[in-house]
């Protein structure tokens, strides 16, 4: 695994377009100084999962996602058996059996040439040089036993298989957990994990992921951007923007050539920033003009 400093780890972030304050460089670092899992939380849209496929593509290598959802199982995430080709080969066995007239050997069902890998084992019994990142992603939204499930591997990096017997990493993956917060993760799984919050960007940090990964907006139109959506998030809606929605509206007006915002344009384009019909609703119109209006950008 390459051997980063902290500055080295920040430099290569930014260099992957990825604006990290100092305590997000410090947490990577000894995520992999110290082979820990890294528990990312925060609201959506912040750019958690972004922090994974960074950190795969500045390490130099591969990146391997779970993404969590309600009704998860083990053999979505995990494994599972290759039912039709374990029935072909009984079959076939069979076959050679009738015509040699003899009982013929007793198949291995259950070795590794019919296990399917999914993510979490493909992780775990990788054949690269270089370990992985998993990305496990979106842990809130899977049940709570799925969670109790990973426990073991984050502890010892190793997957129990009933038929096999445990199947230990000999190079453990980096592994990136995040969470949106939608309900708590359980104490357990914390502490196997080093943590780290993902809150909303000051004015200047968001404007400076803007400018990095929106290059053609102008100063003018990723400044007023910026300071409407920071200003929108104070506002009492059921589903606040994040950057991911700002970098969409911003990309948006550059390709509207809109050289600054207006109320009009803001309107037309609401549903690039919120996602909700209630929540567009309440913002058009009055809401836009105000918010513009204190902002310091002229609505017309």
């Amino acid at each position: 695994m390459q051997e980063l400093s902290i500055n080295q780890m920040l430099k290569g972030l930014k260099e992957h377009n990825y604006v990290a304050d100092r305590a997000l460089g410090i947490a990577l670092f000894l995520c992999l100084r110290l082979h820990k899992p890294l528990f990312l939380e925060g609201e959506a849209g912040v750019g958690k999962t972004e922090v994974a496929k960074v950190l795969a593509g500045l390490l130099g290598c591969r990146l391997i996602r779970l993404q969590c959802y309600e009704g998860l199982d083990i053999s979505s995430a995990v494994y599972e058996w290759n039912y039709s080709y374990q029935m072909l080969e009984i079959r076939l066995l069979e076959a050679t059996s009738e015509n040699s007239k003899s009982l013929g050997r007793a198949p291995d069902l259950f070795s590794s040439r019919f296990l399917l890998k999914r993510p979490l084992l493909e992780a775990i019994d990788h054949k690269e040089d270089q370990a992985p990142v998993l990305l496990i992603d979106e842990l809130d939204r899977a049940d709570e036993e799925f969670e109790a499930y990973l426990l073991e591997l984050l502890s010892d990096f190793q997957i129990s298989i009933p038929e096999m017997g445990t199947i230990q990493a000999q190079n453990p993956p980096i592994v990136i957990v995040t969470s949106n917060r939608t309900r708590e993760v359980h104490d357990a799984l914390k502490r196997r994990c080093l943590y780290h919050w993902i809150d909303y960007p000051s004015f200047e940090k968001e404007l400076a992921i803007v400018r990095v990964r929106c290059p053609s907006a102008s100063q003018k139109l990723a400044s007023q951007a910026v300071r409407f959506v920071q200003e929108l998030r104070k506002q009492e809606i059921f589903k606040v923007p994040g950057i991911a929605e700002t970098l969409d509206w911003v990309k948006a007006l550059v390709t509207l050539k809109q050289l600054s915002i207006t109320q009009d344009t803001t309107d037309e384009t609401l549903g690039l920033i919120l996602k909700y019909q209630d929540d567009m609703d309440l913002v058009r119109g009055e809401m836009v003009g105000k918010i513009l209006k204190k902002t310091l950008v002229s609505p017309k």
